[in-house]
């Protein structure tokens, strides 16, 4: 029986443990070049500042401002601090946060996606929370998964 891989995905969730070098601390935008690259936003090489601009604008309204901004701070703030970015490039940077887990929307505002437990305005708490509960989820399934196959013979 062969099974459609794509159709089997509910999440998917790519960290990378980089090491957070004198660079990587050097200015905001290293510092959210670093994020974005940590948390599989961009990948290496690619220099997509518009994806670069809406994190660090949510990073700066979730955690400094501790407000859930509308997409017209969030272009208010990418303006002033970036370079002007449309509302369709703005919308498309947060729908694809949206569908990696990390952004959240209702009433016409934006958030990160708030931690099971604690302060969603606390920049670990959230990290912590939010990849420890995806870990659980994920790890348990292999686990299930190999006590399965330990069970079934090796050519069926």
């Amino acid at each position: 029986m062969e099974l459609s891989e794509a159709s089997l995905i509910d999440k998917e969730l790519k960290i990378r443990n980089l090491r957070l070098s004198v660079e990587a601390r050097e200015t905001r935008r290293s510092a959210i070049r670093w994020l974005a690259l940590s948390l599989g936003i961009i990948n290496p090489g690619e220099s997509r500042l518009g994806s670069l601009a809406v994190l660090d604008a949510m990073v700066y309204y979730q955690f400094v401002n501790k407000q859930d901004p509308t997409a017209k701070e969030l272009s208010g703030y990418i303006s002033r601090n970036w370079e002007p970015i449309n509302e369709k490039t703005l919308r498309y940077h947060l729908l694809r946060m949206k569908r990696m887990g990390f952004v959240e929307n209702a009433n016409g505002k934006f958030y990160f996606s708030p931690p099971q437990a604690g302060d969603r305005f606390d920049a670990h708490n959230w990290s912590m929370n939010m990849f420890e509960g995806f870990y659980k989820e994920v790890s348990g399934k292999i686990g299930d998964i190999v006590k399965e196959i330990k069970g079934k013979d090796a050519l069926r």
